[in-house]
């Protein structure tokens, strides 16, 4: 159900959230989804507005919504809602910010704070910016139990003509993994890539991407990434029951280290029957000291607009 008023929409049933700290994951055959109520409000200018109280979700390998949300690290949990808020500012052209909370009922609090900043330097030459930074606490029954986590990241590009460079950085300062929601797409952070999060305990990370438009070269719809990037200080020994991995001696796991490297070729159909047609191939590499596996990884995705209404 959708219904709009005022330049504010509300939906009820499944619905599709995209904020920082709730947002639904498409990067399966089936999409997730929630069950619940949202609402999104556009009427100021430049600023966008949005809510919403859900009490299920799907998973991408069944079409039913099951009455448990499930996270990414510490799994199943027995919450029986998850409400969230907040809102999207443009400043100006060049500078956006973001602030959102959110309450996994029984589970966790967390809030996002983010910035986007470009800085043209000349018509062909522009800075790129961003900062991402979250909070996570235990709340209510505390069913993943005790933490109270900060995780941010920040970034810094130069693009120029049809080429992008950014190097990025990230630090969790918290003693457990930080945790988001199964199959979503809930982690704003610069160096949460293909494979890896990059967001064990006490862990650090940098990144060095890549980015080709090869329209500047005469072939709109064409482009290329690769990026890799490279963990290290993962430390396990102050972790709660929940996030907690020890060795094969069952002490904790501590100075585990990871790297993993992406590549991707993308190309969108311009015109014709199949305009807006996405096809992508996407190579990623990983290798962990014990506490993940090693990965060699190749993915074909194709995307296709469908417009219903």
């Amino acid at each position: 159900m959708k219904a709009r008023f005022l330049g504010t929409e509300i939906k009820a049933g499944d619905v599709f959230p995209a904020t920082p700290v709730v947002h639904f994951g498409d990067a399966r055959l089936l999409p997730e989804s929630f069950k619940g109520v949202t609402v999104v409000n556009n009427s100021l200018d430049d600023l966008t507005l949005q809510g919403g109280r859900l009490h299920a979700m799907s998973q991408p390998n069944t079409s039913n919504t099951n009455d448990d949300f499930v996270t990414f690290y510490g799994g199943g949990v027995d919450s029986p809602w998850l409400g969230y808020a907040g809102g999207d500012y443009s400043v100006n052209e060049n500078l956006s910010l973001s602030l959102y909370t959110s309450r996994l009922k029984d589970a966790w609090d967390q809030h996002y704070f983010g910035v986007s900043a470009t800085y043209p330097l000349s018509d062909a030459v522009v800075l790129l910016g961003s900062f991402n930074y979250y909070k996570a606490t235990d709340e209510g029954r505390k069913l993943l139990g005790e933490f109270n986590n900060s995780i941010w990241s920040s970034s810094l590009g130069v693009a120029f003509g049809a080429h992008t460079v950014t190097a990025s950085y990230q630090r969790n300062n918290g003693n457990n993994d930080f945790d988001y929601l199964r199959q979503a797409d809930s982690i704003y952070l610069n160096n949460s890539i293909q494979y890896s999060d990059f967001n064990s305990p006490k862990e650090q990370s940098w990144m060095l991407r890549y980015d080709l438009n090869m329209a500047g070269y005469g072939i709109p719809g064409l482009t290329f990434m690769t990026r890799y990037a490279r963990g290290w200080g993962a430390d396990y020994s102050n972790a709660n029951e929940v996030y907690m991995r020890q060795d094969d001696n069952g002490a904790p796991l501590s100075g585990q280290k990871r790297w993993e490297r992406d590549v991707e070729a993308r190309y969108v159909v311009q015109t014709g029957s199949f305009k807006d047609l996405s096809l992508r191939v996407r190579q990623a590499t990983t290798r962990a000291t014990a506490f993940e596996s090693d990965l060699n990884e190749v993915r074909f995705i194709a995307e296709y607009p469908l417009s219903i209404l």
